[in-house]
């Protein structure tokens, strides 16, 4: 029976030997940035030559563009998340929450790099996307909460008014001064979360 059971289990994904983890790491982050600077036109081949890797290799661990843009997509909302953690333990509640809103303008440039491929991957992976939602929600909240605790930001602010309002910067047209725009955009906001001495 035993042996049946660990027959009927589900086989775990064999461990990539560290050289081949190095390689899939470095390919995630340079796609990132290229996704960022060049948008869903960015060239696979110049991906894997920046990472310092054959396009054979590229595709060893990314069979498809839109494979590689879920696994970017992944990263980036993780880094946000470690981000908020590292932030909270380190910095002032209200610094903490406007470096964090600073960090999600990278994370937004990428997501506007790989649109096309992630309105593909919309129809067949939804649960990407609600997970994606959540942590996001689920982060800035603490982020948020954090800031009213201490008694630098309104208390009459919902996590979800500031995020819609965030996530505005995605319509921002995209010229060459984007990223000037969607800064300054966050320094409005704050400006605005803030209390004011005679508040």
């Amino acid at each position: 029976m035993a042996a049946k059971e660990r027959a009927s289990r589900p086989q775990e994904p064999p461990r990539l030997r560290a050289d081949a983890q190095r390689n899939r790491l470095k390919l995630v982050e340079v796609a990132a940035e290229a996704f960022a600077e060049h948008g869903a036109d960015a060239s696979l081949e110049q991906i894997a030559r920046q990472a310092g890797v054959g396009i054979g290799t590229l595709y060893r661990h990314f069979p498809t563009r839109e494979h590689l843009v879920e696994v970017v997509y992944r990263r980036e909302l993780e880094l946000l998340a470690t981000a908020a953690r590292e932030l909270m333990a380190e910095k002032a509640a209200d610094i903490a929450l406007e470096e964090w809103m600073h960090r999600f303008v990278s994370y937004m440039a990428a997501k506007r790099g790989m649109a096309s491929s992630l309105k593909l991957l919309l129809t067949s992976n939804s649960a990407l996307f609600k997970d994606g939602s959540t942590l996001l929600n689920t982060t800035f909240d603490k982020l948020l909460r954090a800031a009213i605790e201490a008694g630098s930001v309104k208390g009459d602010i919902e996590t979800s008014d500031v995020l819609y309002t965030l996530f505005g910067i995605y319509s921002i047209p995209d010229t060459s001064d984007w990223r000037e725009r969607a800064h300054r955009i966050v320094r409005l906001i704050m400006d605005g979360l803030r209390l004011q001495p005679d508040d």
